[in-house]
């Protein structure tokens, strides 16, 4: 009876000791696992964050791209104090440019404007090279023949004073600048006279 009762004891002592045993497994075995969870989770926020902060980088690299490329381009500012003014000012340099050719002198009851071969006109925009003047012309009048040099430095373009000097002739023109004057009476191409230094300073249409 004893000897049974030892037996039992010692088979339930067995039984027990195993159950303790595969239950710390067990425990070691779940505690494992949530270990391993853990890690997985530190480790997923860990690159959830890198690549936020990549993102944050990248963002960060674009606005900076975005801003270099702004500070780049040329900024057009159209500017308010445009007016029909500058627009005319405009309009009338790109007129200058017909010249006459050849360029015509000519009497009072020649006409007026571009000269060319085909329409044979007095230029009435002739500017003189040698003092850099413009040519004033005076129709139905001729110079008188005392008229010299000082006289038209000291009096052009003051018609008052030139008039000392200005015969009346009908179907006469008298040219000068200050330092050359001719009286014409018909049709005349400049490129005869060359001792003039006048030109054609260019017309407006």
């Amino acid at each position: 009876m004893a000897e049974d009762l030892d037996a039992l004891l010692d088979e339930v002592e067995t039984k027990f000791c195993r159950l303790q045993a595969q239950g710390a497994v067990g425990k070691r075995d779940r505690g494992g696992g949530e270990e391993v969870a853990g890690e997985r989770d530190r480790s997923a926020k860990i690159l959830t964050k890198a690549v936020v902060d990549e993102e944050d980088i990248d963002d960060i690299i674009k606005d900076i791209i975005d801003e270099s490329s702004f500070s780049k381009k040329p900024v057009k500012l159209k500017s308010k104090s445009a007016s029909p003014t500058s627009e005319r000012n405009s309009a009338s340099i790109q007129a200058h440019g017909k010249s006459c050719c050849p360029v015509y002198l000519g009497g009072s009851s020649t006409p007026r404007g571009i000269g060319t071969n085909i329409s044979q006109r007095s230029c009435d925009q002739l500017r003189c090279t040698a003092c850099d003047f413009h040519v004033s012309h005076y129709n139905d009048y001729q110079w008188d023949k005392s008229c010299d040099y000082l006289f038209f430095r000291n009096n052009m373009p003051e018609l008052s004073k030139l008039r000392a000097k200005m015969i009346k002739k009908k179907g006469s023109r008298a040219y000068a600048c200050q330092c050359s004057w001719r009286s014409i009476d018909e049709l005349t191409d400049l490129q005869t006279d060359r001792q003039l230094r006048w030109v054609c300073g260019k017309h407006v249409e």
